[in-house]
């Protein structure tokens, strides 16, 4: 299954919950990128770390569980140095832009699976700013939650 590089959940406390230009939750994404891809944190700190916008989403999973959740949208743009936690990170690989697209209908006939957040997010808003990668800012809202 693929889905975006990591989930950024914030914990419980005064530095992650800071709203404060997004800090908190840029803190809570360093912290897992270390916990998930190994990053070491000095390579990803909070101000390299762009937060754009927040979605509002639900999915059905197997019919029991399912997800409901405000998901913060945070971009990171660097090389960095991997070790993923096996526990976290079954594999990962970089796309290009046609990759993710021909990925996209790969998973839009069946032949692969996504996460449902990350088909939403790339299916409304990842083209877009993909496009305009030097130019991220035009696209950061503090206010707005995108429902989807």
């Amino acid at each position: 299954c693929f889905t975006n590089t990591c989930c950024g959940h914030r914990l419980r406390n005064p530095g992650e919950l800071e709203e404060n230009d997004a800090i908190g939750v840029r803190r809570a994404a360093q912290r897992r990128l270390k916990a998930e891809l190994g990053i070491p944190m000095d390579e990803v700190p909070p101000e390299d770390i762009n937060y754009l916008t927040r979605i509002h989403y639900k999915a059905q999973s197997d019919g029991t569980w399912g997800e409901h959740e405000i998901d913060y949208i945070l971009f990171v743009r660097k090389n960095v140095t991997l070790d993923p936690d096996p526990n976290e990170i079954k594999s990962y690989c970089y796309v290009s832009k046609e990759e993710l697209e021909e990925l996209l209908k790969k998973a839009a006939s069946g032949e692969v699976k996504i996460t449902p957040w990350f088909q939403i997010i790339a299916e409304t808003f990842l083209f877009t700013w993909w496009d305009n990668l030097n130019h991220l800012n035009q696209f950061v809202d503090h206010e707005k939650i995108h429902r989807m």
